[in-house]
């Protein structure tokens, strides 16, 4: 496939941008169930006299609908995205993508979806999407799946779905949340994936990070020790990844811990640590859940970011050495392979 597509790159250049174009609108509309032209232009990039153009010619060939609420893909064309995507991601350069990192951090695994969250909310719900099917991949019966909080990981909790009831299986949070946002919580985040497919699911009341007084009181309390126990059987562990700055103000810490965190290099924050750029553990918060020897054990650890703006904390994150399954956008992707220097023939890539 890799030599017919440089065959028609080179004969029809002009045609492989128009079916690049044309897909990546059908795509976001799909993803979006219903979008109006104005934001979809916007979430593009693109002019709304262009898109107008291209959305006129995608509704004659029954590909979306559109009614005064906005666009919508058609059954016809949701057909045909998901049959044009293994070509696409040959076609954007993803695969050569999610390689070269893989082989660069040893991962099992690695997935590469299109576009940037930083500017994009509907690449931000496909990285979700994305992140969904890999879990479901590794995900059998009767285990237990911890989750951290996070907005990346509320866009997974809301897709996930399963074709068959996972009455055994069990969802807990990682750790303490109590304190963000309650959507981005992740008792929340866990509830609602359990609920979506039928699973089971416990909670962990207690706030993201405690004083020494509080820690030593829960660690005293039965039913936290219980809990404990649950999540610390979890076989997969899902988690974020977040700059170690914007997520040391968003928990509130003080200036002396930030001052603190900038001393020392910190650059990202996953599970509760702060990683340096070499993936040392600069600083650890004090919290109830996982613990770092517990992630070292965990059989499948998927972490899942996007953005450019995130490309440092994720290469930070991956040095540590304790992923598994890496959940990207392509923004993302390439801020890791510049920053790495990796050697990947980017002729192949979006630019």
């Amino acid at each position: 496939m890799r030599g017919w597509i440089d065959i028609q790159k080179r004969l029809l250049p002009d045609l492989m941008e128009l079916l690049k174009k044309r897909y990546t609108i059908l795509h976001q509309i799909m993803l979006s169930e219903s979008v109006g032209r104005r934001t979809l232009a916007t979430s593009l990039q693109m002019t709304e006299r262009v898109l107008r153009a291209e959305a006129d010619l995608l509704k004659a060939q029954g590909l979306i609908e559109t009614d005064s609420t906005g666009m919508r893909i058609s059954e016809d064309g949701r057909k045909l995205v998901q049959q044009l995507e293994p070509l696409m991601r040959e076609l954007l350069g993803t695969r050569v993508l999610e390689e070269a990192i893989r082989q660069a951090f040893g991962l099992k695994q690695v997935i590469v979806v299109p576009g940037n969250s930083d500017m994009s909310p509907a690449a931000k719900q496909e990285l979700g999407q994305a992140a969904c099917q890999a879990l479901s991949s590794v995900m059998g019966k009767e285990d237990v799946v911890a989750v951290t909080g996070g907005s990346t990981l509320a866009a997974m909790a809301d897709q996930l779905t399963s074709s068959t009831s996972l009455r055994g299986n069990w969802f807990v949070p990682a750790r303490g949340g109590l304190g963000e946002s309650l959507e981005y919580q992740a008792n929340t985040i866990a509830s609602t994936m359990a609920k979506r497919v039928g699973a089971q699911y416990r909670l962990l009341h207690v706030p993201d990070q405690l004083s020494e007084e509080a820690y030593q009181s829960l660690k005293q309390d039965p039913n936290i020790q219980d809990m404990l126990r649950v999540i610390r059987q979890a076989r997969i562990v899902v988690h974020g990844i977040g700059d170690a700055l914007v997520m040391a103000k968003r928990r509130r810490v003080d200036d002396e811990t930030i001052q603190q965190l900038m001393s020392e290099g910190a650059l990202a924050e996953a599970f509760g640590y702060y990683f340096d750029r070499n993936g040392k553990v600069v600083h650890a918060m004090l919290t109830m859940g996982l613990r770092l020897e517990d992630i070292s054990s965990t059989e499948v650890v998927i972490a899942v970011a996007g953005g450019r703006s995130k490309g440092e904390a994720i290469t930070a994150v991956l040095k540590s050495g304790y992923e598994h399954i890496l959940v990207i956008d392509e923004a993302a992707a390439l801020e890791i392979v510049y920053l790495c220097g990796l050697d990947v023939p980017m002729g192949r890539l979006e630019q």
